[in-house]
């Protein structure tokens, strides 16, 4: 599989952009809604029970998952603003409030100042919070991923599907680490949002996925070119685990 710079994606992405246009199926007319579940009892058990003995990764790890969950909510909603694509509205607005409030929850039961990055530590601040404005980040990488996401989204409504596609992947390969992370230090209740999160993140690849075939893009997500060791071809994804959806 070939891969490229971000900078040359956004360049292939104008192209495709413009092969979409001419097809007989607009995107209005194939964007599907994204209904949003429950917030799983196994994430409410998670945040009220006793707390775990959280070793310094992976507390930067739930710091840096805030910040990557709110690149998601905010890059979704920004770029919807000049590509109307209802799944990046449906999925910011019915699911990663849900996500980012999660973590939210998550660093106030640690006491966590998740603007601190790395080296997170306490104690946990509203006010620290309120600095940060749309599409600002306090993690240095997720503010570079949003900004180059964001200049290729809004190109095109095929690069608003693949900027989708680009960002759950990444979201699920950090998650794979960071669960990891939390096994290793018997941090169930951590492990247990992550979960949630990740299983989120499924059911949006997926959704991204359908848009891209709905406009002519046969191959979905598969069609996105490998970048910094993520590859956006995934079709071992789960397509189910609907009442858990995120």
């Amino acid at each position: 599989m070939k891969t490229v710079t971000f900078k040359s994606m956004i360049a292939i992405g104008l192209v495709a952009g413009l092969v979409g246009c001419g097809s007989s199926n607009s995107s209005s007319e194939n964007e599907e809604t994204h209904e949003e579940g429950q917030t799983p009892s196994t994430v409410t058990d998670a945040l009220n029970s006793g707390e775990s003995t959280l070793s310094p990764e992976l507390r930067d790890s739930i710091t840096y998952m805030y910040s990557e969950e709110g690149l998601a909510h905010d890059v979704y909603l920004n770029i919807y603003k000049i590509q109307a694509v209802n799944q990046l509205k449906n999925i910011a607005t019915n699911s990663e409030v849900k996500h980012i409030e999660a973590v939210n929850q998550l660093a106030e039961k640690y006491d966590l100042n998740i603007t601190k990055y790395p080296d997170t530590d306490k104690p946990y601040s509203t006010d620290d919070l309120e600095r940060y404005g749309s599409g600002e980040f306090p993690v240095e990488p997720i503010q570079e991923l949003y900004n180059v996401l964001y200049d290729k989204g809004i190109q095109s409504k095929i690069d608003a599907l693949e900027v989708g596609c680009m960002v759950e992947v990444v979201d699920i390969d950090d998650l794979n680490a960071f669960m990891a992370q939390a096994e290793a230090s018997n941090a169930q209740d951590v492990w247990d949002v992550f979960d949630f999160l990740r299983k989120g993140s499924y059911n949006h690849y997926w959704a991204f996925d359908k848009g891209l075939k709905n406009m002519g893009i046969d191959d979905g997500c598969c069609s996105v070119p490998d970048y910094e060791g993520h590859q956006f071809c995934h079709p071992e994804y789960p397509q189910e685990d609907k009442g858990n959806e995120a």
